[in-house]
């Protein structure tokens, strides 16, 4: 398959989609020396996604435009993850950014770090740089633990601090997904003495839908009451047998539900509950795919 990389001078301006993820599990397996969190997780994109328009700029300088409340462009993973291209690759081309969020922020859902994946995906192609999967997710590890995850696109069982991926294969599953209001900063999760952080590691790869739990989830809980309230309003409309559960570091929560039809009705009668939800549906591979390959995609594309 030939390169999928567009030449910098035909194409201006690309709009993306920037997909969130869901943790189907989230195993805290031990702390490094540094510090740093030992996890075991499995990642899966989602079709909830928010918007990313690049606009190739000539003279090198990367500019956030007309951003979102909260987001300045010296701090925003975007701009840091296309200054970190440059960087990487010594390209003299900029770009004006333009971010349009719908994934909501400290929801545990990946917004920011897939911002900054589809910023690095579309970059490749937008400047024609012709970076290798593999060299991308490099650059990915310098801006956050989730930024690799995104550009490697797959679902992928996360270990390590989660640079491990592995890809893993599972059926479009349709989910029910909440958010409660507020956001739980990751920070405050990961260094609370009540976290657990011992869960043994799990010697395989292959895992059931419902595998396993959320180690983060009773410390996100104690630190905002909104989640607690959400899962036991979400536990109530969910059949028998399905037990939601937090993502990543919160504060969005989840249930596998039968088909999208199901999703919807669930999703309906929480937001007249006052709660924000959405039906979601799995996506096998991320839609930006094809904007960085490596040898090993040939049996993937």
């Amino acid at each position: 398959m030939g390169s999928a990389v567009t030449s910098a001078s035909t194409t201006q301006s690309l709009t993306l989609p920037a997909p969130a993820k869901l943790n189907l599990f989230l195993h805290v397996t031990g702390r490094r020396a540094d510090g740093y969190h030992l996890l075991e997780s499995v990642f899966v994109p989602i079709n909830l996604a928010d918007t990313i328009r690049l606009t190739r700029r000539s003279d090198g300088v990367v500019r956030l435009v007309d951003p979102p409340p909260g987001l300045d462009e010296q701090n925003e993973l975007c701009c840091r993850a296309a200054r970190a291209l440059q960087a990487a690759t010594g390209c003299a081309l900029g770009v004006d950014i333009q971010v349009s969020k719908r994934i909501p922020q400290g929801a545990g859902l990946g917004g920011g770090s897939s911002d900054a994946a589809t910023t690095l995906l579309g970059l490749n192609q937008l400047w024609g740089l012709g970076q290798s999967r593999e060299a991308l997710q490099q650059v990915a590890a310098s801006l956050g633990a989730d930024v690799p995850f995104f550009v490697f696109g797959r679902p992928a069982l996360a270990r390590g601090v989660g640079e491990r991926l592995l890809a893993v294969t599972m059926p479009v599953t349709d989910y029910v997904l909440a958010f409660p209001g507020a956001g739980v900063a990751t920070a405050n999760v990961f260094t609370d003495p009540q976290l657990k952080r011992d869960t043994p590691a799990n010697a395989g790869a292959v895992f059931m839908l419902d595998h396993g739990h959320n180690d983060l989830q009773p410390v996100a809980e104690r630190l905002e009451p909104r989640i607690g309230a959400l899962l036991a309003d979400l536990a109530h409309l969910c059949p028998p047998g399905i037990a939601p559960r937090m993502t990543g570091s919160g504060a969005c929560v989840f249930a596998r539900a039968h088909n999208h039809e199901a999703a919807s009705e669930i999703a309906r009668q929480l937001e007249q509950s006052g709660w924000q939800s959405w039906a979601v549906r799995t996506i096998a591979r991320h839609p930006l795919f094809a904007m960085a390959l490596s040898a090993t995609d040939s049996a993937i594309i």
